[in-house]
């Protein structure tokens, strides 16, 4: 952490800078934002989050074209949500990483789905807007700027297509807490969020309704997570096992293919020891030193730190869930509050060259998102009772 810049915006906060930035926020997503921003951004030396961007590629590039553990996470896809022509490598991936005590990246998780492309620079120039935070400071990665982030993240959502027959699709999306992004998505790229159950299918082509106009869809932005499909036993308009004439901006198996069942197949200095629960023989005698996580999950959904042996022999026999060994993550960022731990998701696109073989050398990393906390958990939801947490942004210094 750059201690220099820390301590200038901590001199020179005040409740109504702050205040500000909220009020500046919600104008431009344009709904009230449902998670918790924290009262500060964080500022980084690039090398720092550049060695986390090549990280996670060397993690994708031990996963994408592993025959064996491919073979072996598509048995965990649901048979009724496999879905036909899988894409060879992710569009989106975002890897998670936290700080030892050597200041070394240690990977939390990494995953083939979207993030927050859209809020996630938006929240950025909002805090460089709302502090006045200096305008040599980096919030994009790989040499991008605004105009080239946006260019290659409509590229990637929109593709040939024309924006109104491409759609953002999720579950009942103006209940998501994400929701801020998808109204931002629509305003930045001109793509429609539709939800999953408003899709209709007539023969191989999917429609959705707008101003009285059906409308056909030939490329899907996919937000939706299987897991919630489930757990809310929600009736779709069409079958995902369907040889459907659309494409697939983030294709639907990759959300299991690249996800925390990849985390026991990674060789890497990066990764923490991780078993599958159910290969083990014995459980270890020290669980306090091990997280139990289910394999698919989202914001920290089901996760424990340091589980009782009850609650690991609970679901001892689950194919689902995963031991990691727990790493003690430095608080580094100084606040009012006292030190505070930070979480590093580093945003890539798969920008690859039409009917190439898939390099991990076009895998873009593209900008951080970040989330502070003082809890055992990172996640938004789990430090909402606190001050200086929750979700911010990277500034970067050369």
């Amino acid at each position: 952490m750059s201690t220099e810049y820390c301590a200038k915006f901590n001199a020179e906060y005040t409740d109504e800078k702050y205040q500000s930035f909220l009020r500046l926020l919600e104008e431009r997503c344009g709904t009230p934002v449902q998670f918790r921003n924290s009262e500060t951004p964080c500022f980084f030396p690039e090398a720092l989050i550049e060695k986390m961007a090549e990280y996670g590629r060397e993690l994708v590039g031990q996963i994408v074209g592993n025959r064996e553990y491919l073979d072996f996470a598509r048995g965990y896809i649901p048979a009724e949500y496999r879905v036909p022509n899988e894409a060879a490598a992710p569009l989106f991936v975002q890897a998670d990483f936290g700080l030892d005590a050597n200041l070394e990246p240690k990977l939390v998780e990494i995953q083939g789905f979207p993030s927050l492309y859209a809020y996630q620079p938006t929240l950025a120039q909002t805090y460089r807007d709302a502090y006045g935070i200096d305008p040599n400071l980096k919030v994009y990665l790989n040499r991008w700027d605004t105009e080239t982030y946006n260019a290659l993240v409509r590229k990637a959502i929109v593709g040939a297509h024309e924006a109104e027959n491409v759609v953002l699709l999720e579950i009942e999306p103006q209940t998501q807490k994400t929701l801020p992004d998808f109204l931002l998505t629509e305003k930045y790229y001109g793509v429609r969020t539709v939800c999953v159950t408003a899709v209709k299918k007539r023969g191989n082509r999917l429609f959705y309704s707008h101003a009285g106009r059906e409308i056909p869809i030939e490329r899907i932005y996919n937000r939706v997570i299987v897991d919630e499909l489930l757990r809310k036993k929600i009736v779709t308009g069409f079958d995902f096992r369907d040889d459907l004439e659309v494409e697939w901006a983030g294709h639907p198996n990759w959300y299991f293919l690249l996800s925390k069942a990849a985390l026991p197949a990674f060789n890497h200095v990066s990764v923490p020891q991780t078993v599958l629960l159910n290969r083990l023989e014995t459980l270890p005698a020290n669980l306090d030193e091990w997280v139990l996580k289910p394999l698919f999950s989202f914001a920290g959904l089901g996760v424990t730190v340091s589980p009782t042996r009850a609650e690991v022999e609970a679901v001892r026999n689950s194919p689902d869930y995963i031991l990691q060994r727990k790493v003690n993550f430095v608080p580094t960022v100084e606040t009012p509050h006292g030190l505070t731990k930070v979480e590093i998701r580093v945003m890539y696109i798969w920008d690859e060259p039409h009917g190439s073989v898939p390099s991990c050398a076009n895998l873009r990393a593209m900008t951080a998102l970040i989330r502070m906390g003082r809890g055992k958990m990172m996640g938004v939801d789990h430090n909402r009772d606190m001050k200086w947490v929750g979700a911010s942004a990277a500034f970067f210094l050369d």
